[in-house]
């Protein structure tokens, strides 16, 4: 069985396309990071400035130790959501990426049976067993492919369960101690 130049170059332009995909994915990725980070250093440095004003006008030592138990709350909210903006746009595109890894993934399923199926036809008389194991081998790689994809699944669902209530604790423990 050999390969024709017409498939040769197809594969070829799917595999380039394929990493064209991933790579803008990462870079859009990387770009929101970058406007995150760039966004929240203007408003550190605003809300900086801003403190910084406020303690200078405290009369006396109590006014400025309340404007800065004040301050507090805002701040802490602030590196939350910054938090979990980081965390939303690093999940997103590992949800992304984990699609466009299954897409490759089935069609290169698709393109195995189709193969494996041509050669059978093809194959001599009494090569039944070789290819039996060839496709209980790839019955083994589609089930641990399908495994994987579950328990990075579970693992994500978990993690997100984690952030929630990570964010949830530290928001109400600085409430309580700001009290």
């Amino acid at each position: 069985m050999s390969i024709n130049p017409e498939q040769f170059a197809a594969a070829n332009k799917a595999a380039v396309d394929s990493l064209l995909s991933v790579a803008n994915t990462a870079l859009a990725s990387a770009e929101r990071i970058a406007t995150l980070n760039l966004e929240t250093a203007r408003s550190v440095l605003e809300d900086s400035a801003s403190s910084a004003k406020a303690l200078m006008g405290a009369k006396d030592p109590q006014e400025a130790i309340s404007i800065q138990a004040s301050l507090a709350q805002p701040s802490v909210d602030k590196a939350v959501a910054y938090s979990k903006s980081v965390y939303e746009i690093s999940t997103e595109t590992q949800e992304q990426l984990a699609k466009m890894v299954e897409a490759q993934f089935g069609d290169f399923q698709k393109n195995v049976a189709s193969m494996l199926e041509k050669a059978a036809k093809s194959a001599p008389a009494g090569s039944d067993v070789a290819v039996a194991a060839v496709q209980s081998a790839i019955a083994a790689a589609n089930s641990a492919f399908d495994n994987m994809r579950k328990t990075a699944k579970q693992v994500t669902d978990m993690a997100q369960s984690n952030v929630a209530a990570a964010t949830s604790a530290t928001t109400k423990a600085v409430k309580k101690s700001a009290k």
